[in-house]
């Protein structure tokens, strides 16, 4: 990957709808290099997808908050992947460093609807235990730009 293909990513992390001959325009081709690039990009696995950012509020979803899971011996994150992803709630899931073994962001209509999700979670054979905090403001709200 090159510094064009970096530029090209940047401008379709900015603006996926963007035309090809619109991003270009920024990186100095034309339209049909950055398709060859952009369909190289998609290819090769560096680009794995478009889709469309919507604000959770706008489909009913206002309150978020992340909850640690602290799991029973040995349990592997392919368990804790694929139990978790059976909750439409947990919009993201990782494993992580310290005493829990996996972080959830959870995104619900309000706090009650957070608190019967974690009522599911903790009813998985492989939970001991989860810790929650209810997200109060975002801070800074965005994705990483390539560098």
């Amino acid at each position: 990957m090159d510094e064009l293909d970096r530029a090209i990513i940047r401008a379709l992390v900015e603006d996926a709808r963007a035309t090809y001959a619109e991003i270009g325009a920024q990186v100095g081709l034309s339209a049909p290099a950055v398709k060859r690039r952009v369909d190289r990009l998609v290819a090769t696995g560096a680009i794995t997808g478009f889709s469309a950012r919507v604000e959770p509020s706008a489909l009913g979803w206002t309150t978020e908050a992340y909850v640690e899971l602290y799991c029973r011996g040995k349990t592997s994150p392919t368990e804790i992947g694929l139990a978790v992803s059976r909750h439409p709630e947990v919009v993201s899931a990782c494993t992580v460093t310290g005493e829990a073994d996996a972080l959830l962001h959870i995104r619900a209509t309000d706090v009650r609807h957070v608190e019967r999700v974690i009522e599911r979670l903790a009813a998985e054979p492989f939970v001991v235990r989860t810790k929650s905090s209810i997200v109060l403001s975002r801070l800074i709200n965005g994705s990483p730009q390539t560098g």
